[in-house]
């Protein structure tokens, strides 16, 4: 088991496939967009599939696909189907974009979890919040994800003034469709011009959908074990709607998460200003796991360390672009 100094047990690996993204939402990347290293700095496929296999030997028992835009990667299929030969739960976090391209693929690799992310469901607005106009052919894809029977989870940055006013509408979307959406709140990334004014609250959210709903009918789940989420339901939907709070109401105490970048780094925590490099070592044929193991040991209790965030503090931040990370 990967175990860091808190006891936490870290079974779950998101993988980075690429920093590039057929999208350009402004909350993760920057409007001049990053710079395009070269591919050689990047994993390989077989220095991937070989790195997440010694993470599965430790103990992962999940892994999911992210970006960047994970379908924009041309070897996405060969990296699909070998990840799927693994003893592990297999999901991918995408934009949905291409998707309609890989459905037979990701069936064949036995993935069955899928989240879109998608930001707004009112086209103008979707156009604003990611600089393109692919909402009609995103919408299309997660309609033929849900008919071919894949568990679709959508994921909502929320930010105030750009689509707070939307909460309403996604609920009452996810009953029709019996999808659960997931409101994020905006955090802090290099270049993505965070404040936190624009943040919506936890609290913000429970209070705007108690007062339309009334707080009868808010129905706390039961969350699974490691969940990022507080999950909820309105009684009479058949959909469900839950709430990722890492600004104002984290969950770091059960974080079983590691994030491999498409570079080869260890990132520990989504927001740790430090990373540990794997793929270096690869090259060079060195058993990596005490090199995993070490990482994981030297993961801060909360937010990489950070007790709290406000303006001053994360101009001083020194992280990457959210694009860069993996969602």
């Amino acid at each position: 088991m990967i175990v860091d100094s808190f006891g936490r047990i870290h079974d779950y690996l998101r993988v980075s496939l690429t920093e590039r993204c057929n999208l350009r939402c402004f909350y993760c990347m920057p409007e001049e967009g990053i710079v395009l290293r070269n591919r050689a700095e990047f994993m390989t496929a077989e220095e991937l599939l070989k790195i997440a296999s010694v993470f599965v030997n430790m103990g992962v028992k999940k892994i999911r696909i992210t970006g960047g835009e994970p379908l924009v990667r041309k070897d996405f299929s060969h990296i699909i189907s070998n990840l799927g030969k693994l003893p592990i739960e297999l999901a991918l976090t995408t934009n949905a974009v291409l998707i309609h391209k890989y459905i037979y693929d990701l069936k064949q690799a036995g993935v069955q979890n899928i989240n879109v992310s998608l930001d707004s469901l009112k086209e103008s607005k979707f156009n604003q919040i990611s600089r393109r106009n692919y909402y009609p052919q995103i919408r299309q894809n997660i309609d033929s994800l849900l008919l071919e029977g894949f568990k679709v989870k959508i994921n909502v940055v929320l930010m105030k003034g750009i689509n707070d006013d939307e909460i309403i509408d996604f609920i009452e979307w996810a009953n029709q469709y019996d999808l659960q959406v997931r409101f994020i709140e905006f955090m802090p990334f290099q270049g993505n011009n965070w404040n936190l004014e624009r943040k919506v609250s936890y609290a913000e959210i429970i209070e705007k959908v108690s007062g339309y709903y009334g707080l009868s009918k808010l129905q706390k789940l039961t969350d699974s074990k490691n969940d990022t989420c507080k999950n909820f339901m309105i009684l009479g939907n058949y959909g469900s709607f839950g709430i990722i709070s890492s600004i104002t109401n984290p969950f770091c105490d059960s974080c079983n998460r590691i994030r491999l970048t498409a570079d080869g780094k260890i990132k520990n925590c989504l927001f740790s200003q430090s990373e540990t490099d794997l793929l270096t070592a690869v090259r060079k044929g060195a058993n990596i796991e005490h090199i995993i193991n070490d990482s994981i040991m030297s993961k801060k209790k909360e937010r990489g360390g950070l007790s709290s965030f406000s303006n001053e503090l994360v101009k001083e931040l020194r992280n990457r672009t959210m694009v860069a990370i993996g969602g």
